[in-house]
């Protein structure tokens, strides 16, 4: 499908083991979604949101990554590569983080691994959409060197586009 490498999947930092999805992950990733604050979404909903991402990913060679804390080995959120609104050549980084976790860092360094894989796929470009309301999500990746490219309006309100280059 593309001239791209694979994306490594199972990336480790200083505190964090990023990997792939499991179905046992469901019944976590459903809590995490709930605290968007838009209802909870059934663990078989979830089942099958986990076997189309890794669906996806066989196919698309990027993926979206749970996060597990090293020491701790609890689900923190996810981390990864998606096409999202943008394309497989130059995909989206997107992360969620449960609420408990923030303002600890763990977003920036599963971030920076992710960037680092996309990059070791011959990717030339990564894009982030953000609501413009979310400054600790545009915070991290102002950090990672990504900068603000246009502004739309989506249903859900004002969507910051970033890009950032990639090595």
């Amino acid at each position: 499908m593309t001239t791209f490498a694979t994306m490594p999947f199972h990336l480790e930092t200083e505190r964090l083991i990023l990997r792939p999805w499991a179905e046992s992950d469901a019944e976590e990733f459903c809590a995490l979604l709930s605290e968007r604050g838009k209802g909870t979404p059934t663990v078989e909903h979830i089942r099958t949101s986990i076997a189309e991402l890794l669906t996806a990913t066989a196919t698309t060679g990027i993926a979206l990554l749970p996060i597990q804390r090293r020491d701790e080995g609890d689900f923190i959120g996810y981390c990864g590569l998606i096409i999202g609104r943008s394309t497989v050549e130059e995909p989206e980084i997107a992360y969620e983080l449960f609420q408990r976790a923030h303002g600890r860092g763990y977003a920036t360094e599963a971030a920076g691994a992710v960037l680092n894989a996309a990059a070791a796929t011959g990717r030339k470009r990564l894009w982030s959409t953000v609501g413009v309301w979310n400054t600790p999500s545009l915070r991290v990746l102002e950090k990672l060197g990504f900068e603000q490219d246009h502004v739309s309006m989506e249903e859900n309100g004002e969507v910051v586009w970033l890009t950032r280059p990639l090595p």
